[in-house]
């Protein structure tokens, strides 16, 4: 009976997206591991920006200095 817990940030996954990813996930579980979709349960939660943290900083503050070091080549 796999559980599979997926976190991603709250920034408007539309309603199909959550299906098409339960979907994969639960057919990688059974393609893959043999597992049984009627007993698999995926858990989509959804996180605030706010609370998320990447390398020491918030997602938004993490996302910024990364664009910028695109922009500058780095």
């Amino acid at each position: 009976m796999p559980y599979v817990n997926v976190k991603i940030t709250r920034e408007g996954a539309t309603r199909a997206q959550k299906q098409a990813l339960v979907q994969a996930i639960t057919e990688a579980l059974q393609r893959i591991l043999a597992k049984d979709p009627r007993t698999t349960f995926v858990v989509i939660d959804e996180v605030a920006l706010e609370d998320w943290g990447i390398g020491g900083l918030l997602v938004e503050e993490y996302r910024r200095r990364d664009r910028l070091n695109e922009r500058d080549g780095r």
